[in-house]
């Protein structure tokens, strides 16, 4: 502590503080008020604080600011300036004064003195502490007691008029109650008490309420039943899968089955992967365009992609950046990062690494101004023409070549019918109609119910539905060449709904189930490449039933119901 700070050597003779007053004794002017504390400083207490306050902080900016360029550089820390020198000697010195005037009353709280020792030390440190708080700031007043919570209680009827009555918010029940089950329950009768309406039709028992908590779904009241079926087997780069399908539309699992079946009799399909890469494009704002423009020529230059490289993949083990793409609108620019997930669909991953480079960038580019995480230039669950040119997540082509024999035998229709059919409605029409990926017959039908099965984001079925579907005769027209290009699966086989047990019973089917230990990534690359192999097969089988004109006949058959929806369960 520095010598000022010292109280001074008292005298045995005459005390530095007078003693106190009798306690009926008057205020006269033969008493003498005590001299304050800080008097043993030179300067006044509230400034020489601020003084060694501004000057710790301000050299330590200094320094890490100096230490950040030597990195940089590749300077040798320990080669010191001279103003490196005296800021280290002034950072030392504030952090002495600090320590101790912050630091004694700490230490003074474990020594006690015996008694009939003189107390004057002691009293001095008091008397400086109190008078800086004093100085500083007023102690704040006695915070008032917190109201008790209320006690729930145990009865469920009683519980359920709570939530009616908006004392026990309908969203806290899993909380307060520790009971998944429980409070499912009690929202659900909560539920019909206040809208007048019945559930049910709707399940509620038979379901593992503590496998969506925090993870899939809030405030559930129940479940909805989806019925599974399973088309094939797919036989696809040599291997034998059984699809599972979770869909309400009639026909689409026996169509789609049918597809395979024919595929299966010509030998099967072979699927490649073309790319694997999930990207998040956040949007960010500068002063002017040109600002912009540097950050975009700063983030495209191959000879800083290794350091954001470096910033970017330390958020996950899994998470590689593979590459970043800009766009500028005015003065704002658009950073689509692209990096591989592992068996993950991944959206979380990239968004923490790109979190992490948007941190570093501020560094660099002070002025930069984040608006938002994701500007749509990902583009995530919405159609969009950069997903169908530069693809995201897996980007998948699966081709097949189909007998003359097959198709007349199983599918009832000729190649010569199919090829002209393909050409007319998926491509020429699709056309007509503007469409954005969509060059198929009905690609997002078995997306969507393969999504649903097996526990993927069934809203990303809208980019995961692009798809070209391509007919040609071969073999001087006796056989058909078919293949569809999925430019942007995007799938994973761990997270989200894929650890609920009836869509990991589905994964598992499919052997796809959780985290490839062997090959990370593996597992979700086979999953999309199964998805694009199904679309093979129902854009087979669909083109067949339009070309032969069965496509009315066979819905009237499998998508008709003679039940009346109004009787069931009445």
């Amino acid at each position: 502590m520095d010598i000022s700070r010292r109280p001074p050597k008292y005298s045995h003779n005459k005390p530095l503080l007078s003693p106190p007053p009798p306690p009926h004794s008057s205020a006269s002017g033969d008493h003498r008020s005590s001299p304050k504390a800080s008097d043993a400083l030179p300067l006044p207490l509230y400034l020489t604080n601020g003084i060694f306050f501004t000057l710790f902080f301000s050299v330590s900016y200094f320094l890490l600011h100096r230490w950040r360029d030597k990195i940089r550089n590749s300077t040798p820390l320990h080669v010191l300036s001279l103003s490196e020198l005296a800021a280290i000697t002034c950072l030392i010195s504030s952090f002495i004064y600090l320590l101790g005037f912050f630091g004694i009353d700490f230490v003074q709280s474990f020594i006690s003195k015996p008694e009939g020792e003189d107390h004057q030390p002691q009293r001095f440190v008091r008397d400086i502490i109190q008078e800086d708080r004093s100085i500083h700031c007023s102690l704040p007043p006695t915070p008032p007691s917190e109201p008790k919570p209320m006690e729930l209680p145990q009865d469920d009827e009683d519980l359920v008029k709570c939530v009616v009555s908006g004392e026990i918010p309908s969203y806290s029940l899993e909380s307060k109650l520790g009971d998944c089950f429980r409070a499912a329950k009690i929202r659900r009768e909560a539920v019909q008490r206040l809208t007048g309406r019945s559930m049910e039709g709707l399940p509620l028992e038979g379901f593992d309420y503590d496998s969506i908590l925090g993870q899939c779904c809030e405030m559930p009241v129940g479940y909805v039943q989806l019925p599974v079926g399973i088309a094939g087997p797919l036989l696809l780069n040599g291997c034998e899968y059984t699809v599972p399908m979770a869909t309400t539309e009639g026909c689409l699992v026996a169509s789609t089955n049918r597809g395979c079946k024919a595929i299966y009799a010509s030998g099967g399909a072979t699927c490649v992967l073309l790319r694997d890469g999930m990207t998040r494009a956040p949007v960010v704002r500068f002063a002017s365009a040109k600002r912009a423009a540097e950050l975009k020529f700063f983030l495209e230059d191959p000879l800083n992609f290794d350091t954001l490289s470096v910033v970017f993949n330390k958020s996950s083990r899994f998470a590689r950046i593979q590459g970043i793409q800009c766009a500028i609108a005015g003065k704002n620019l658009y950073i689509r990062f692209r990096c591989s997930t592992g068996d993950a669909m991944g959206m979380n991953m990239v968004s923490k690494g790109v979190q992490n480079v948007l941190d570093f960038l501020v560094n660099d580019f002070p002025d930069m101004e984040v608006i938002g995480i994701s500007g749509n230039f990902c583009s995530d669950k919405k159609p969009a023409a950069v997903n169908w040119i530069e693809g995201r997540g897996k980007s998948v082509v699966c081709e097949a070549i189909i007998s003359e024999s097959v198709i007349a035998k199983v599918l009832k229709t000729s190649v010569s019918a199919l090829v002209e059919l393909n050409m007319l409605k998926n491509l020429t029409g699709s056309a007509i109609a503007g469409a954005l990926g969509g060059f198929n017959a009905h690609a997002a039908n078995i997306v969507s119910a393969v999504f649903i099965a097996t526990g993927q984001d069934p809203a990303q079925n809208i980019e995961s539905s692009h798809c070209l579907t391509m007919m040609e005769a071969v073999n001087n027209g006796k056989d058909l060449h078919i293949s569809v290009t999925m430019p942007s699966i995007e799938v994973g086989t761990i997270g989200g709904g894929t650890q609920l047990a009836s869509q990991s019973a589905c994964l598992n089917l499919l052997g796809v189930k959780g985290a490839s230990k062997e090959s990370p990534g593996s597992n979700s690359q086979l999953l999309a490449a199964i998805v694009a192999g199904s679309v093979l097969a129902g854009e087979l089988s669909l083109m067949s039933a339009i070309a032969a004109g069965q496509l009315i006949k066979s819905h009237m058959k499998y998508n008709r119901s003679s039940r009346d929806i109004t009787k069931i369960g009445s």
